[in-house]
């Protein structure tokens, strides 16, 4: 008789299930406002050259939405600690491919995990600037290095207290954006918004490699629906929790940002917003004046703290799933004595994020975001296929509307983010998965795991 996988979680021992509905909503909201619309909206502009920059934020969107099913369906089958170490184990095989699948995935962590915390670190350190514009550049790098300390050190504590934290986080972000938005809606320009540079939507290569840049940071910002997976060990009534947290999400925060975008564009002309690093404090300053512009920068730091807050929860339980199962280094399996969260892990991660404060905020996103794609997004897409074809045993509570369609999409539209990057971003991902493979293959060789494990028992 099948039965599910035991990397199921549903009575995972350690981890406490205690994030309920309106946590795990709050913990992906909080991630994917947090500092992203507020430090992307430049960058976005830059990639299209023009307010129809616009379509990034769209094309974003509907790359979340396909993406997110992905996941939502995922997370609901296999709700444990770790997500993606989980799908890509299972869909792949635990005595097979499946092994090297989820290494690669860990492996890409201690890359991919203080990168996106440093993002937005950064993006609070440049936000600084607007209340004290004489800050050397150092000393910002230096604002963004504290902030994640100080974010690691307040993560140091039970779950059930981070989730109501959560919730409160959530309720700060989400009230600074609408106040952008209910602030702006009367100062609209419409010739600001159809500002739109003569050629700029003729169909060529250009436009369609701009679109792509413009995808990517678009991404950037909605990421943070799969935030709730990496927490699939600690939410109440998973199978339902996980996926409705996952699409919930993704619908509240594509239509503040479609609305904060419309009011920004539509006050601040495009030109001076590209080269704004506190766009939306120069937004608030035409609108009300320096006292509104202060205040709201005050709310945008405390959102992008809530941010790198939600980043480093849900990473810091990956290579605790994976040591937990075998597959890393025991010492990130270890539980704190009393309140029961991976110290070990949040303290590497959280320490580890320091040292990417010191790069460019452009390059930190474009290596995050492909990293990502080439070692994780890509090979979960297809697990989701695999499990279905291959693993009758595992049950799926939720399974992705209109399968497979949302899968292609997702597959072509990050296909469109990778191209985009350029060959130096793509080479570096590269990089970072071929010295995964090899450090995989020289672990495997030693215990004598797949693929090794097959020629073993042919000599014996």
């Amino acid at each position: 008789m099948p039965t599910e996988p035991s990397s199921r979680g549903d009575n995972e021992p350690g981890l406490i299930r205690g994030l309920g509905l309106k946590e795990a909503i709050s913990a992906n909201v909080v991630e994917m406002l947090g500092i992203g619309p507020f430090i992307t909206i430049p960058i976005l502009i830059a990639a299209m050259e023009g307010p129809h920059a616009m379509l990034g934020w769209l094309l974003g969107a509907a790359l979340a939405v396909c993406d997110g099913l992905v996941w939502a369906e995922l997370g609901a089958a296999m709700p444990g600690a770790g997500g993606s170490y989980i799908y890509l184990r299972e869909a792949y095989g635990p005595q097979k491919m499946g092994q090297l699948m989820s290494f690669l995935f860990v492996w890409m962590i201690f890359f991919t995990a203080p990168l996106s915390v440093a993002t937005g670190a950064v993006g609070f350190a440049q936000y600084t600037q607007y209340l004290g514009p004489e800050l050397s550049p150092l000393t910002i790098q230096l604002i963004a290095v504290g902030l994640c300390l100080v974010i690691t050190f307040a993560l140091y504590r039970g779950i059930q207290t981070i989730g109501r934290l959560s919730f409160i986080l959530m309720l700060v972000a989400v009230g600074t954006i609408l106040w952008v938005i209910a602030s702006g809606m009367f100062n609209i320009r419409g010739e600001l918004l159809f500002d739109v540079p003569d050629g700029a939507l003729s169909w060529s290569w250009g436009f369609v490699t701009g679109l792509g840049g413009a995808a990517l940071i678009g991404i950037y910002g909605y990421g943070g629906y799969n935030n709730i997976c990496f927490l699939g060990g600690e939410v109440r009534n998973p199978s339902r929790n996980i996926p409705f947290a996952v699409i919930a999400s993704i619908a509240i925060v594509a239509l503040l940002y479609i609305f904060l975008n419309t009011t920004i564009l539509g006050v601040v002309p495009w030109r001076d917003a590209m080269a704004s690093q506190h766009v939306v404090s120069d937004f608030m300053e035409i609108v009300y004046g320096p006292w509104a512009a202060r205040l709201l920068t005050y709310l945008v730091l405390a959102a992008s703290a809530a941010s790198v807050f939600a980043l480093l929860l849900g990473y810091s339980r990956i290579p605790y799933a994976a040591a937990k199962d075998r597959r890393f280094f025991s010492v990130f399996g270890k539980l704190h004595p009393t309140k029961r969260f991976p110290h070990v892990s949040l303290l590497t991660l959280g320490l580890g994020s320091t040292v990417f404060c010191f790069l460019d905020l452009g390059n930190i996103i474009q290596a995050l975001i492909v990293i990502q794609v080439i070692v994780q997004v890509l090979g979960q897409i297809v697990a989701v296929t695999l499990i279905r074809i291959y693993r009758p045993d595992i049950r799926r509570p939720f399974q992705m509307w209109g399968y497979p369609i949302p899968s292609l999409v997702a597959m072509v539209l990050w296909l469109l983010v990778l191209v985009s990057t350029g060959v130096t971003i793509v080479a570096l991902g590269l990089l970072v998965l071929a010295l995964g493979v090899g450090l995989y293959l020289l672990r495997a060789r030693r215990l004598g795991e797949w693929p090794f494990v097959r020629s073993a028992l042919g000599e014996s």
